[in-house]
């Protein structure tokens, strides 16, 4: 069985799983070979207003840049949509007999409402004294209904956000570190991302490549 045999063989699935968890769960197939096209299937999608063709996230671009499903079948993690859905995402890495990745079956469980009674909840508690222990979520989180351009315009912005000078003021070896981050995040795996990137910089695209290619 082919890579697209196996992950063929995946789309019922979504469309069961979707029916057997309920509206409040997306469920998303995920090509892994078509990362700016990458969705092969969807269901209830009323949730983030994706549809097939749509990209990944910028997690899942960062798990695959990472290689993390060399050592995990699966990772679960929280996401946000644009309109502020809290949701509580797992995605189970999709592998070949090889145990090379073929795809990402991912499952998003709408927590919004769940999340604002717990804010009730909350408020209630702290009115009649009683405390609750609370630990900080160190999980990864993930944007779930960005397109392309605006995964990189975010990558980008984040990264300047920190450095806080004109790009024109920045040496070659802060320029260095800004594409070496970016490309940490998976951010070069996108098409578009070199000559995003370099315009944003203020140099040329050969620049990023050799930039990328320091040791």
């Amino acid at each position: 069985m082919n890579n697209q045999q196996i992950l063929q063989a995946y789309i019922p699935l979504v469309d069961f799983l979707g029916k057997v968890c309920g509206s409040n769960y997306e469920i998303v197939l995920h090509d892994a070979f078509n990362k700016e096209v990458s969705i092969v299937a969807i269901a209830n999608n009323h949730i983030s207003g994706r549809k097939v063709g749509g990209s990944m996230t910028d997690l899942a671009l960062k798990l695959i840049k990472d290689e993390t499903y060399k050592t995990q079948d699966y990772v679960v993690n929280s996401g946000r949509t644009k309109d502020n859905k809290i949701l509580m995402s797992s995605t189970y890495f999709i592998k070949n007999k090889n145990q090379n990745l073929v795809g990402l079956l991912c499952i998003n469980n709408n927590m919004t409402e769940l999340a604002a009674f717990h804010g009730y909840l909350q408020n209630i508690m702290k009115f009649f004294n009683i405390s609750e222990e609370n630990g900080e979520s160190k999980k990864a989180s993930e944007n779930i209904d960005v397109t392309v351009d605006e995964m990189i315009k975010n990558a980008i912005d984040n990264i300047f956000a920190t450095v806080n000078v004109p790009p024109e003021r920045l040496s070659p070896e802060e320029k260095t570190q800004i594409v070496r981050s970016l490309n940490e995040q998976g951010i070069f795996l996108l098409k578009g991302a070199v000559a995003e990137v370099a315009k944003r910089l203020k140099t040329s695209e050969p620049t990023i490549y050799r930039y990328l290619n320091k040791k």
